[in-house]
């Protein structure tokens, strides 16, 4: 998988976990970008993405990640593997 592809993935499933068809997402979008990102939703998003891409994030994934683009490396990254 490269990186388009996950980041066209990762825009379904945003649009889904916020109920927002308007999402756009970019390498840089971080939850201050988006409205309703607060941290129970970003529970229900973690979740989300790791059940469409079947793969768990470690802790240190999920609290070192700044934005999508990192959240899109790391699904690629896993990919591979």
């Amino acid at each position: 998988m490269n990186k388009k592809e996950a980041m066209e993935r990762l825009t379904a499933i945003f649009r889904d976990v916020f109920d927002d068809d308007e999402i756009v997402l970019t390498e840089t979008t971080s939850a201050k970008d988006i409205e309703d990102w607060d941290s129970l939703e970003h529970i229900n998003l973690i979740a989300a993405v790791e059940k469409a891409f079947k793969m768990r994030f470690t802790m240190k994934e999920v609290s070192g990640m700044k934005n999508v683009g990192e959240m899109a490396d790391i699904v690629c990254e896993r990919a591979k593997r």
